[in-house]
């Protein structure tokens, strides 16, 4: 039997099924932005292989008895090297952040699904409890586990985020990095 959806309500129509449909498209989403964007780490991985690849012809030329103009040229080439492979690690360590944040998105909006979806999960205080710890325990960047807790303290989402960036920005100029997680 058909449940009832909400362009075409009956008696059965439940906002808790068109709930957990919205939740499940949100989840279909991320999964396929995270898998479409494992592209771009490939373009990443290619280049740095590229940029290797240029690194040690450099080298070469710089390990024979060359003029001076071609060893000023070479060095020229590796200095600007390394700021690509700079670079691009740290756009790797962004695009593992971003996977991480996403993934654990996705794992939460599927366990809000399972609560809502059982009559015994959902009235159950202790179940939601157990939730929510169960999602902040997944977390690895402090960012994340302080939107978490203002969130759950009542903060608005506006608030949440202004805490996150400041931590994060505390983390930067303390490591003079991005945050490593």
């Amino acid at each position: 039997m058909n449940s009832s959806v909400s362009a075409l309500p009956d008696l059965d129509w439940s906002q808790v099924r068109e709930t957990i449909k919205l939740l499940a498209v949100s989840v279909v989403q991320m999964e396929n932005t995270m898998k479409l964007s494992d592209e771009s780490v490939n373009v990443l991985t290619d280049s740095f292989a590229c940029m290797v690849a240029d690194m040690n012809a450099i080298h070469k030329i710089l390990l024979e008895d060359a003029p001076s103009e071609v060893r000023s040229s070479a060095l020229a080439y590796c200095e600007s090297t390394q700021q690509k492979i700079n670079s691009s690690l740290v756009a790797f360590q962004f695009y593992d952040r971003l996977q991480q944040c996403l993934s654990h998105v996705s794992t939460g909006l599927q366990g809000l699904s399972g609560i809502i979806d059982n009559p015994q999960r959902l009235y159950n205080p202790q179940e939601w409890h157990n939730f929510q710890t169960e999602i902040r325990s997944h977390y690895t960047m402090e960012s994340e586990k302080i939107m978490f807790d203002a969130i759950l303290q009542g903060k608005s989402m506006q608030e949440a985020l202004a805490l996150a960036e400041a931590e994060t920005k505390a983390v930067v100029e303390k490591n003079d990095d991005i945050e490593f997680f």
